[in-house]
């Protein structure tokens, strides 16, 4: 039995922003990340293999994995 979740894409993690009204921007700063490479990640023009890309993409569903240290705004 496997408790995976699906990964989504680029466009339905869009589009599920879009459905609850909330900007990526804002999410973005939320969690400590920077806006431009929250978007490069959606674009797909960063895979997300490691270091903040690889933590924005697991958060937004895109990537299974596991993220060592999860609050961003702590690190500083």
């Amino acid at each position: 039995m496997s408790t995976s979740h699906p990964v989504k894409t680029g466009a339905e993690v869009r589009a599920e922003f879009n459905r609850k009204g909330q900007a990526i921007t804002v999410w973005a700063r939320e969690h400590g990340y920077s806006p431009s490479l929250v978007f490069e990640v959606l674009r797909g023009r960063i895979k997300g293999r490691r270091g903040m890309a690889h933590e924005i993409a697991v958060l937004l569903g895109m990537k299974e994995g596991v993220i060592e240290r999860r609050d961003r705004k702590d690190a500083a």
